[in-house]
């Protein structure tokens, strides 16, 4: 290809990447800024961009459908989409350290995690597509067959409804009661944590500030152009 030519389809390219940033930010772009796109490149190339991209129009396309009386079709399509775009890798292996909390910029991108990383992600992608913080607890148990701790999202209609339970160990939500290979131990969201029971049963004991591997995501999630992902779910919280 003439070089003269290369440089007018690259321009041209470049021209089009900027009007669809522009396009995202006028209307639902605060799931995408520069700084991410920018931040996502230098650390992931290509296709982790191309895997942001991909996220923001999903996220996009889930808050435009979702509807309160139908949430249960949300929960759906978020949880499959994480599970089947999120490969399972321990952190040792991706992240090379013993326990890391990857923001769901750095597990899309790289299109890998272990489970805390697919739950901080649907989490996060839940609220962004309309769901109220207060119906959605990250939480923590113990996974009895394979004798280990393990991360699953808890989902409640309502205070005092039996949760279900999304997870990447299986392909479909379960209400907790059927999950008897999961013991919980506790949960958290941005407004609280609870000591967990069997049956859904809880105790709040205070907040998630405590849990310094929340507040270590919540740090680079703002350094990483995310701040709207942390100002979003104040908004949107029903009062307790």
């Amino acid at each position: 290809m003439p070089q003269g030519l290369k440089r007018q389809n690259l321009l041209i390219l470049g021209v089009m990447l900027g009007l669809i940033c522009l396009a995202w930010a006028q209307g639902g772009g605060r799931l995408l800024t520069d700084t991410m796109i920018q931040t996502v490149f230098e650390r992931f190339g290509e296709s982790g961009k191309a895997a942001l991209i991909d996220w923001a129009n999903f996220v996009m396309e889930q808050e435009r459908r979702h509807d309160d009386q139908q949430e249960l079709a949300t929960l759906n399509v978020v949880n499959q989409y994480f599970n089947r775009n999120l490969s399972f890798v321990s952190d040792e292996r991706h992240w090379q350290k013993q326990d890391y909390w990857a923001t769901p910029l750095e597990s899309l991108s790289s299109q890998g995690g272990d489970c805390e990383d697919f739950v901080i992600a649907k989490y996060f992608s839940l609220i962004q597509a309309g769901v109220a913080q207060e119906k959605l607890r990250i939480t923590y148990v113990k996974a009895l067959k394979l004798n280990q701790a393990h991360m699953v999202l808890a989902y409640y209609a309502n205070p005092k409804s039996e949760p279900l339970i999304l997870d990447n160990l299986i392909p479909t939500i379960e209400l907790a009661s059927k999950r008897r290979d999961l013991a919980p131990v506790y949960s958290f969201n941005g407004m609280g944590m609870w000591i967990e029971r069997q049956q859904g049963r809880s105790i709040k004991v205070g907040s998630a500030n405590r849990l310094s591997m929340w507040m270590d995501v919540l740090v680079r999630m703002e350094q990483q152009g995310l701040k709207p992902w942390l100002e979003l779910p104040k908004a949107k919280a029903l009062t307790q």
